[in-house]
Parts: structure tokens; sequence; C-alpha cells
């Protein structure tokens, strides 16, 4: 039997607004959260008998979540406390369970196209680390390979990478050489890297192989853009399965999935993929379009346009309001008219701020990221790339060219004003 190991301690700053109401493994695939598809995939794996997460930020929604599953496996969540980087979480993992055989260790922000890629590669009992190809290899740690495809070092975000290999973040170890290999110095950033455990055990002569997934088959859910990348993967692989309800006059094209309790109304069109989730009401006469993922208990409201986007649970979306490449968090309400502009006029990427640093997407659309609980008023319009932060107002009429933060207030009267909400407001 084995051990594994789920990374999920980080606030996942990057991901803002989407986390400021929920952790990072509980963010939806599929209205699914990323956590959930992680552990119904290793209980595939019936060499696993025990599954540990750690955890720290939001960890009482974790447990929450965790307590409502049936698993085949015992799992066991362990607080991180200070977060001390991956090194110390897996560290901490291995000593306070006493494992001392073969673990497969999992950072809680990837998804897998094909998950049982996974459980084919565990059958060979050999110690692996999973790499794939990515267009942008400096955002990440580069993997180092000799000419047999053992591994042999990880170079973390260097200027010049060497190649386009890069580190998946799922590793397949053997937990008495992790410790032993453990005697590493901080990163400059103050944390205990498990790359750096890796590198050691490479010097010293433990070998790992580099299994190479497909390109195109893994996400890294780091910024909001590629948890929209991950719906559209997922959303590759469904099929057609009509559990709710479509009234006459509507019609549905593609694979598409209606949950338990959904109503589709009449004048309705729905383009697949589309995944709609349960106890939800779409239209009548909505336009739902391919990629798109709407989540249990919201309303799509009359002549709404959603496409390419994810709309979490208990969302309501008002008449003649179009939601166009963007991410709406749960309990939402948008008002009448609200728009979602996604494309610059200069046809170029959309940039999004990301931890106070403005970057691109990289994507020609992208909508706005709008936090949970957010309410906006009658003919709002958001423009690309803005964030939202939970628990926001948007006076009607407004354009919001630039971030809101949480809790604000934001109206319109030429130039854009932002106020703090009363406590009594909030």
């Amino acid at each position: 039997m084995m051990k594994a190991i789920i990374l999920a301690a980080g606030k996942g700053l990057r991901l803002r607004p989407i986390t400021e109401t929920r952790p990072k493994p509980l963010i939806p695939v599929l209205c699914k959260p990323l956590l959930q598809w992680q552990l119904e995939a290793l209980a595939g794996i019936n060499e696993v008998d025990e599954v540990v997460i750690v955890v720290s930020y939001l960890k009482e929604q974790v447990e929450q979540f965790v307590g409502k599953l049936n698993m085949p496996f015992k799992i066991t969540l362990l607080d991180q406390g200070e977060e001390l980087g991956t090194g110390d979480a897996i560290l901490k993992a291995i000593r306070k369970r006493g494992i001392d055989g073969k673990i497969l260790i999992i950072y809680g922000d990837i998804f897998l196209k094909d998950w049982n890629e996974l459980k084919q590669l565990v059958l060979t009992r050999k110690d692996f680390i999973v790499g794939v190809e990515v267009d942008n290899p400096s955002d990440y740690g580069v993997i180092v390979v000799d000419e047999y495809n053992s591994f042999k070092g990880i170079i973390e975000k260097p200027a010049i990478p060497p190649s386009n290999l890069i580190n998946a973040g799922l590793y397949f170890l053997d937990a008495r050489d992790i410790l032993k290999h453990s005697d590493i110095e901080l990163s400059p950033r103050g944390e205990l890297e498990f790359t750096d455990i890796l590198s050691s055990m490479a010097r010293n002569g433990v070998e790992i192989k580099v299994y190479q997934l497909s390109k195109g088959k893994w996400i890294d859910i780091g910024k909001p853009w590629h948890l929209l990348d991950a719906n559209k993967m997922a959303l590759e692989n469904i099929s057609t399965k009509i559990i709710g309800s479509i009234e006459p006059g509507a019609h549905v094209h593609g694979r598409v999935f209606v949950g338990e309790g959904t109503i589709v109304k009449s004048g309705t069109y729905i383009e697949g993929p589309v995944y709609i989730g349960k106890n939800t009401v779409i239209g009548p006469n909505a336009y739902i379009r391919p990629y798109s993922v709407i989540c249990d208990g919201s309303k799509i409201g009359f002549s709404v346009e959603v496409k390419s986007s994810l709309i979490m649970e208990k969302v309501h979306i008002s008449h003649l309001s179009y939601v166009g490449d963007s991410i709406i968090c749960e309990n939402v309400n948008f008002g009448a008219g609200t728009i979602t502009a996604n494309l610059r006029f200069d046809d170029k990427p959309v940039k999004m701020n990301i931890k106070g640093r403005r970057e691109s997407s990289g994507r020609r659309k992208l909508g706005a990221i709008v936090g949970a609980y957010v309410k906006t008023g009658i003919n709002v319009s958001l423009m690309p790339g803005v964030k939202i932060g939970s628990y926001s107002w948007i006076a009607p009429g407004a354009i919001v060219y630039k971030d809101i933060p949480p809790r604000s207030f934001y109206r319109w009267m030429g130039i854009g004003y932002i106020e703090n909400l009363k406590e009594n407001e909030k």
C-alpha cells in the first residue's frame, strides 16, 4: 500500500478575487472542486490507502467539503501552519504521518485532461517526476534531463530556459530518499523548496525518471484565465446528457450536459460543449455559446448571452446582459443590461493586474473576473480584464475601467469613484 500527499495550503493570491471567499483547491472545474477531481483520480489507484491533504488558508472549508465525501481511503488533513514552502509542507506530512515508503505527491492547483495517465505511471513502481512542454517555460521550473531521460535538476524560472520542459507538480518517490536529502537551505524568498530537495536527490545518485505528458493535457491553475482554460479542457471530454427538462421551442446542439432539476426555457439556444449544473433556470430566449459552464442554482434570464465563461453557484444574470470570456463567482447578482466587454480596440492581448503587476493574459478575448456576492445595477459595463473584489456594489450605469477592491461601492460620474461600504452595508 502507499500514501498520497496533496499540497493545498496556498492562499492563491494570483487568483484573486476568486480565492477571496474559497481556497484554491475548491475552485470549480465543470462545477466540481479541483480537489475532488484529484481525489477521484487517486480513488482509481487501488494501492492508495491514505491521502494527506496539507491545508492552511480557509482550511475549515476544505475540512467541511472533505467530510461529505465517500472515498475508499483514509483522508487526513494536516495544517501546515506558517506557510514555509512546498518542501516544508511535504516534510511535515511525511514526518507527522510516519510515511516510510512510496508516496505520490500532487500539487493542489494542477488539472489533467486524462487523470488515468496517473494510474498507469504509478503501476510501473519506478520513481518519477512528471514534465510537460509549455510555450512560456520562463514562468516555471525547467527540468534538466540527461540522454537517458533521467532527472538531473530543476532551474527555477530561468531567463534563458534550456528547454520547454517544465515541472508539472506530480511526483512518485520514496519518502526515505526525501528525508535523507532534506537538509537544504532556505530559498531567496525564505522557503524550503521541494525542487531543491529533488535536485539534491539527483546530485546524490537517486534515480528518478522523467515522464512527459502530451502538450495540452495539463494546466497549472495559477491565474484567473487558467481556470477558463481548465474548464475548456474538461468540456472537451463531456458527452451529451440531459437530466433536467428542455421546454418545447428550446434548441440544444452539440455536446451538452444539463443537470437534475434544471429548466431550459422556450426560445433558448445552446451550442455545445456546454455544462449546466443542477437546479438552474436558463431563459427564456437565452443564448448559451460553446465552452460555457453554469453551476448549480443559477438563473440566466431573458435574452442573456453567455460565451466561453464560468458562472459559479447561485448567480443571477438578469435580462439583456452579456457575459463573455469571464468568471463570475458565487452569489453574484447582475442587474439588467450588465455587459462584460472582452476585446480591446487595438486587438492586442488583454492585460490583467496580478499581485500588483500588469500581465498579458495572452488571450485576444478576456472579460471580467467578478468576485463572490458582487451586485451590479442596471446598464453596467465592465471593461476587458477588470477584476471586481468580492462583496462590492457597482452603481447603475457605471463604466468600470479599473479593478475594484473587495467591499467597495463604485459609482460613475464621468469618472469612477470608489468608496468603502459601510460596515452595516457589507
